[in-house]
């Protein structure tokens, strides 16, 4: 989940700049016991690093590129490049096994003939004008290391703000394309330092964009007085809603309405009054996995980047 406040810090890096940057052997390349495997689709030889193929939705070329230069794009887009150096770190092992685990699952995004794409609604943000030094040497310093559980890498999600408690991923994103046991809801010390202006949120919606963003889902609603949430996590998101005659998830109806307008389902009112749909409520994201506000928090108190990632994935293994 990218934080909108953050802006440009430096010019476009030359690429033979991050080349050189880039160190030539993965320690995960390394066959360990219970370790998994780089995805077969972009193995190189040993001790070479991959090269994968990375989309970038804003022209539409497919570019390649070394995997860990890939990743300090992502790294400097996901996350504030000022931020404490831990925090960062954290990052970039749960940017690196998210991107190794969509490979390995689904060949990274098939649609797009490529591994990887900078569309944060298909994988992860992307923005090489932002890396800088601190990014440079979270992901040295991380080199290689991953999340794994019983073998298989982890699906490392990843927000802004959770808001004091995670959720599970079926109901953070009504995820059930596979088992998620690894990710547990934790408490979060998150809203200790988020800025007001990211920790809360109102935002009005028109009744024809309410029904458009449904049907983009297959609903049909037909005249409502009111959205009603069904069902809560214990986190307090929404599950599920009940719009006229339609009962949906409500991850999917944020998503088909604008996932940075609708900034995320924990809500304490909805209110339809007219044309008018409102919904105020708490949170930046979908709240499944690392909360990148508590990380910041975490950072800065002290804790290492390793204690970050495992207070968040807590049944995963690092190698």
């Amino acid at each position: 989940m990218l934080i909108h406040t953050r802006k440009p810090l430096l010019a476009l890096l030359a690429l033979a700049v991050m080349t050189t940057l880039a160190l030539t052997a993965c320690p995960m390349l390394r066959r360990q016991e219970g370790v998994p495997r780089i995805p077969e689709a972009i193995r190189a030889e040993d001790h070479k690093e991959p090269t994968i193929r990375v989309y970038m939705h804003t022209t539409g070329q497919i570019v390649s590129m070394a995997f860990e230069e890939y990743l300090l794009g992502v790294v400097a887009a996901e996350m504030e490049p000022t931020w404490h150096i831990e925090a960062l770190a954290a990052q970039a092992i749960v940017a690196r096994t998210f991107t190794l685990d969509k490979i390995a699952r689904q060949g990274g995004v098939p649609k797009r003939n490529a591994h990887a794409s900078t569309d944060i609604e298909e994988f992860q943000a992307y923005n090489a004008e932002r890396i800088n030094d601190n990014v440079r040497q979270a992901i040295q310093m991380t080199r290689g290391r991953i999340l794994s559980y019983r073998g298989e890498f982890v699906r490392t999600w990843f927000h802004a703000y959770c808001d004091g408690h995670t959720s599970t991923a079926a109901d953070g994103l009504a995820f059930r394309e596979f088992p998620t046991p690894f990710i547990t809801p934790v408490t979060d010390i998150c809203p200790e330092i988020t800025p007001a202006e990211e920790r809360t949120f109102t935002v009005t919606f028109t009744r024809a964009e309410v029904v458009q963003a449904l049907r983009q889902i297959g609903q049909t609603p037909g005249d409502f007085a009111e959205i009603k949430v069904v069902k809560k996590d214990r986190a307090g998101r929404a599950v599920t809603l009940r719009i006229g005659r339609a009962q949906i998830s409500a991850p999917a109806f944020r998503i088909a309405i604008g996932s940075t307008r609708l900034r995320s389902t924990k809500w304490q009112e909805v209110t339809v009054a007219g044309d008018r749909i409102t919904f105020r409520g708490s949170g930046y994201g979908h709240g499944v996995g690392l909360c990148q506000w508590g990380t910041k928090a975490r950072a800065e108190r002290g804790d290492a980047h390793s204690a970050i990632v495992k207070h968040y994935f807590p049944k995963a293994e690092m190698t």
